[in-house]
């Protein structure tokens, strides 16, 4: 029995290396903390061996960085999951911004101040500045927020 769990264990790493690659992800050399948002500088080229099925969850190249924001802390080092960056905010929490309701023919703007920061396409809540009242409306790229007939 003893022999047989120890071929086994033996034997685990050469089965995990027939089906694993060698592939390169980025990594940060520096620590980059939640919020920072993510330049060049400080990353790296480095080598695993994973499943080539599970490499798609990780970053790859630095396109897929560059001028993102750090979700949670990146470790030197360590490979970056495509889920622990994300796009810079567009809509800042208390900046105003412009309130667009479009229905074709007719368009009214206003101001208003976001109760939550956004990304384009995010649905967010923004206090009118005119009326007081708080609207739901969504992100554009443009960083404008579109109110109403959504």
């Amino acid at each position: 029995m003893a022999r047989t769990v120890a071929l086994a264990l033996c034997l685990t790493p050469l089965a995990f290396a027939a089906h694993a690659d060698r592939i390169a992800f980025i990594v940060p050399s520096q620590i980059i903390y939640p919020g920072q948002t993510i330049s060049d500088v400080g990353l790296q080229e480095k080598m695993f061996t994973i499943k080539a099925s599970a490499a798609a969850s990780y970053v790859m190249s630095t396109q897929q960085l560059i001028g993102k924001v750090a979700r949670r802390t990146l470790l030197p080092g360590r490979p970056i999951l495509v889920n622990a960056v994300n796009e810079p905010d567009l809509i800042q929490r208390g900046v105003t911004v412009a309130l667009v309701y479009n229905t074709g023919s007719l368009v009214i703007t206003a101001k208003g101040v976001p109760m939550e920061a956004g990304h384009a396409g995010d649905l967010i809540k923004v206090r009118n500045i005119d009326s007081g009242i708080i609207v739901s409306g969504t992100v554009l790229a443009d960083g404008t927020v579109q109110v109403g007939m959504q």
